[in-house]
């Protein structure tokens, strides 16, 4: 995944080509690259199973500044809100959407919720252009303000970070190309956007095929803040694998066909998931809860797109216990 990005660029800078279909083939690839290291890198290092050894964790974990993200962000967004809250709204970020969208169906719905299932698919196409710009800054202040970082120090170290990583990524993949490339200003940009689009679209897809799901229930606290289920059958109550036969997308997509074993066992390396999931799902099915699962990507779309368009419908989905 990192020579699916690096070799590229190098092209890109280094290789003296003008043609601009070549250019943008080689941003998809780099797109490509920049997604595989999302899923099947950085994810395991900051969960702290690429490696049984702490500071290969560490040093991988590097690679989220690479493609212009802050590891210590991601790190509280996914880590401990999503993996512990999964689709609790209010609670699990990644169901925290904007106005435009709705993803859980306790959110407040509007006029446009209508469509979502319509145009919310160039939105996924667009979300690593905001990952890479704004959303991480945004991030740093909305979790300082919930609590989650209170030492100043803390603070300021992670702002750094946020800047330095920003740096980075933009003088890899697009000040180095516009300076010294062979190509147009205009070809390099529309390879910017079409590599980023292609990173957030597979990133995105992959996500939400896991959680935004018919199958998937989006549990509510009691009155006291207490989630009725505990933790393991609560995530897998919330989550949804796909295409668990398909070897080359389980490659590709880090694991990540394998959401529910992921959500269970978070510090397993997932090159482990396919032998586990039987397991679970033997186990799951002994104990009378239900192992959601979709038989491949693309069927794991088509309800996705279902679900987009039930939430953008109904006011309330009842939850079932």
């Amino acid at each position: 995944m990192l020579l699916l990005f690096f070799v590229p660029l190098g092209f890109i800078i280094f290789g003296g080509i003008s043609n601009p279909t070549l250019i943008i083939c080689l941003y998809i690839l780099n797109g490509l690259g920049m997604s595989g290291i999302g899923m099947g890198i950085m994810h395991d290092a900051i969960h702290g199973s690429f490696s049984k050894h702490k500071w290969l964790n560490k040093l991988m974990a590097n690679t989220t500044n690479l493609i212009g993200a802050s590891k210590d962000i991601w790190r509280l967004q996914h880590n401990v809100l999503h993996h512990t809250y999964t689709n609790i709204e209010a609670h699990d970020h990644d169901i925290e959407t904007p106005f435009f969208l709705r993803f859980s169906p306790h959110a407040e719905k509007n006029k446009l919720h209508k469509y979502q299932h319509i145009y919310a698919w160039v939105f996924y196409g667009l979300s690593t252009l905001s990952w890479v710009t704004t959303k991480d800054f945004a991030n740093l202040e909305r979790f300082r303000k919930k609590g989650l970082i209170k030492d100043p120090k803390v603070y300021r170290r992670y702002l750094m970070n946020i800047i330095l990583c920003k740096v980075i990524y933009y003088t890899l993949v697009l000040i180095l190309p516009l300076l010294l490339s062979a190509t147009t200003t205009g070809v390099i940009v529309l390879g910017f956007f079409v590599m980023q689009f292609v990173t957030g679209f597979l990133i995105t897809l992959v996500f939400q095929t896991a959680h935004i799901m018919p199958d998937a229930q989006f549990p509510l606290p009691t009155e006291e803040g207490k989630i009725e289920n505990e933790i393991m059958t609560h995530q897998l109550l919330t989550t949804c694998n796909f295409a668990q036969e398909g070897r080359f997308l389980f490659w590709f997509f880090g694991g990540l066909t394998n959401q529910i074993e992921h959500h269970l066992f978070p510090h397993v390396s997932h090159i482990h998931y396919r032998k586990i999931a039987p397991i679970v799902e033997q186990t799951a099915k002994e104990f009378g809860i239900p192992y959601n699962r979709q038989e491949s990507f693309f069927s794991a779309i088509k309800e996705h797109f279902k679900m987009l368009k039930v939430l953008g419908s109904i006011d309330v989905k009842p939850i079932v216990k």
